[in-house]
């Protein structure tokens, strides 16, 4: 076949594709390559023909000879890119991809239109495959091309909102490229709007904002769009907000950061992250009461900022609510989730405090969530400082041994530590080992002075190793003030403060003072509330007794605080108000059912309210849980005496004598009846 026959059987070829003939045109390509093996457009045709006879395996065999023959021609390119956006295959997807990246390369010179026709088709494919950077990278060309040709700044606008939809549906699984397209995207289109200010260009500054509160490496350009938005939009707090929870985030305290906090809550008294901010505020100012109530308050309208929550565990324990703390330390770290980077560090100081925070509680349960959490914390065998809080936790939880073993190794590997004298003087300590304690705590406040706590357990120590370190001012007296000094939410200090003055100076106003300041700290410290209350009816003060057992009882639940309610319930017995006395027996009693003193107390109201058959019961149900009640037993029987049971009453009168010849309230009942 001559090269005039072989033009002539292309021709053929062509009109007979543009017929539908493809069989026809098969037949006329087949014939000239049999002559030409190496005819680019004979197999652009076949892969044409076969495309449309549904024979996908052999258009693409022709695509991709023809390709070979001639790779920088676009023709075969072209038909293999239509061959596979018609397939159904999802495998052909990434092929497409590298066909349409070849296409760019063939058009960049030429026909700019067709270049962005196939970069979107290109841009599409990236997107639905979930390719969100290469996706972006062909955006930007695509921009980029755009920007030579001299494009309209409202279309450019466009462009750049498009790729910044690209790119936020990969937020969760970004690298630092994909965040540099995503942040330079928005930069662009926040700066190429035509309406400013407007409500669209501040919802894009906005979603800019929140886009790099996201990315920790990214603070200076976050603090220059907040302050950037600020300044063409003073009335709205949002990039203030954003950039106060920044600094609340990132532990800065600057001014600045201070400055932000107070701007915020001068625009809107009830934002989140402003009353968090002077919440954190107060607690750099030692206003730790104020602190709390500012961060409870915050977190409230603001619960997702793990580190508001460890400031306000931190703020919790200051004023010593350590059950508190731990409760905020769990919210902290659910807050936080799975951290990585600088979060990593926000877990491990929320993990130590609630360790700490657990220890306080000072139980054996509390100790091995205290262990829990320790073991969690990233590098903490090499901290000194935790691996004394976890001695302090075996401690607790009464594993000696372990405790013992650390201790040994912080005073070896880190003598000049405080925490490693202190954990030895803790340990001597709950050994009665009141000697080699002080020592312990001598070295400890030698280290560190401005601890409350060493002084306390030092004071703590001589109230307990003799009774000369008791009673000498210089010793017991001394530590326990200059605990209360450095500390004065330390609630136990100042109750041992009051056993002090009662029971060593004799000085019962003095220690009614120090009690009622430890019950005013730590309403749970039975111990000191009692004290306070009895020695204020000691002194003849029986208002102030009342004010606190009024306080009490008004804040309690059922079936706590029995002492205040027996308290007061006697108080009413001895005033004559028996209803009253009544009320109160009765609530402590369901504090305590099998307090037989209680029942006994119980009857005496009942009798002096003339409530006969409840006294009966009374008096009867002291005697079954206390045998030895003499005193009741004989209340019953008299009893029975005033209801008629004249022959149980004398029963029970013979009976108290059977134990006890000589009562003579017994004697007389009996003598009566007779």
């Amino acid at each position: 076949m001559s090269n005039k026959e072989v033009k002539a059987a292309l021709k053929s070829a062509r009109e007979a594709i543009r017929n539908k003939e493809y069989k026809e045109a098969l037949k006329h390509c087949k014939a000239v390559l049999k002559q030409e093996k190496t005819n680019y457009n004979a197999w652009v045709f076949i892969g044409l023909a076969a495309a449309e006879l549904e024979q996908p395996d052999q258009a693409k065999g022709a695509y991709k000879k023809a390709i070979e023959l001639e790779p920088n021609q676009l023709l075969a390119w072209q038909g293999l890119a239509n061959l596979y956006e018609k397939s159904s295959q999802t495998d052909v997807k990434g092929d497409l991809a590298d066909v349409y990246q070849k296409l760019l390369e063939l058009y960049e010179s030429g026909d700019k239109q067709k270049w962005c026709d196939v970069c979107n088709k290109l841009v599409e494919l990236y997107h639905q495959e979930k390719r969100h950077l290469e996706a972006a990278e062909a955006w930007q060309k695509l921009i980029q091309m755009k920007q030579q040709e001299g494009v309209e700044k409202a279309e450019l606008h466009q462009l750049w909102k498009k790729m910044i939809q690209l790119l936020k549906d990969s937020t969760q699984n970004q690298d630092n490229k994909t965040e540099q397209l995503l942040v330079t995207a928005f930069e662009h289109a926040v700066n190429s709007t035509d309406t400013v200010p407007g409500e669209d260009h501040q919802n894009l500054y906005k979603d800019f904002i929140q886009c790099l509160s996201k990315f920790p490496h990214e603070t200076a350009r976050l603090e220059k769009a907040c302050n950037d938005m600020m300044a063409l939009y003073p009335t709205v707090s949002y990039p203030l907000e954003v950039l106060c929870l920044h600094f609340i985030q990132s532990g800065t305290l600057s001014e600045e950061a201070l400055d932000c906090f107070s701007k915020l809550l001068e625009m809107d008294a009830s934002s989140g992250p402003g009353i968090i901010g002077f919440g954190i505020k107060c607690l750099q100012e030692k206003k730790y009461e104020e602190a709390v109530k500012s961060l409870t308050e915050g977190l409230q309208k603001t619960s997702q900022c793990p580190a508001a929550w460890r400031y306000l565990a931190e703020a919790q324990m200051k004023i010593h609510k350590h059950r508190d703390a731990v409760l905020s330390c769990s919210q902290a770290l659910e807050a936080l989730g799975t951290p990585e980077g600088p979060n990593l560090r926000w877990k491990n100081l929320i993990l130590q405090l609630k360790a700490e925070a657990l220890i306080k509680i000072a139980d054996a349960d509390a100790a091995e969530e205290a262990i829990k959490a320790l073991e969690q914390i990233v590098d903490a065998s090499s901290d000194p400082v935790i691996l004394a809080v976890r001695g302090q936790a075996y401690l607790n939880k009464g594993l000696m041994d372990q405790a013992s073993k650390i201790s040994q190794e912080l005073l070896l590997s880190h003598p000049d530590l405080a925490e490693s004298h202190a954990l030895e003087g803790f340990i001597h300590y709950s050994q009665k080992n009141y000697e080699q304690a002080e020592r312990s705590f001598l070295n400890a406040i030698e280290r560190k002075a401005e601890t409350a706590e060493y002084h306390q357990y030092l004071g703590l120590t001589y109230w307990f190793m003799s009774d000369e370190t008791k009673k000498d001012k210089g010793k017991a007296l001394t530590q326990f003030l200059k605990a209360a000094k450095l500390d004065s939410y330390l609630g136990s200090v100042f109750c041992y403060l009051g056993n002090y003055y009662r029971d060593v100076a004799g000085d019962k106003s003095r220690a009614r003072g120090c009690y009622k300041k430890a019950f005013e700290l730590d309403e749970t410290d039975e111990e000191s509330g009692t004290a306070a209350v009895d020695l204020s009816v000691e002194l003849g003060d029986m208002d102030t007794a009342l004010t606190i057992l009024n306080e009490v009882t008004e804040k309690a639940s059922p079936g706590t605080v029995k002492w205040a309610w027996l308290h007061r319930g006697l108080y009413y017995l001895r005033t004559g108000q028996p209803s009253q006395a009544v009320a109160d027996l009765q609530a402590a009693l369901r504090a305590d059912p099998k307090d037989s003193n209680c029942w006994e107390s119980l009857g005496e109201a009942y009798l002096s309210r003339g409530s006969y058959s409840a006294a009966l019961k009374s008096f009867t149900k002291a005697s079954e849980l206390n045998p030895e009640l003499v005193y009741s037993v004989y209340k019953a029987a008299a009893v029975e005496q005033l209801l008629g049971k004249y022959e149980n009453a004398i029963a029970t009168y013979q009976q108290i004598l059977k134990k006890t010849e000589d009562y003579v309230p017994a004697l007389k009942g009996n003598m009566s009846e007779c």
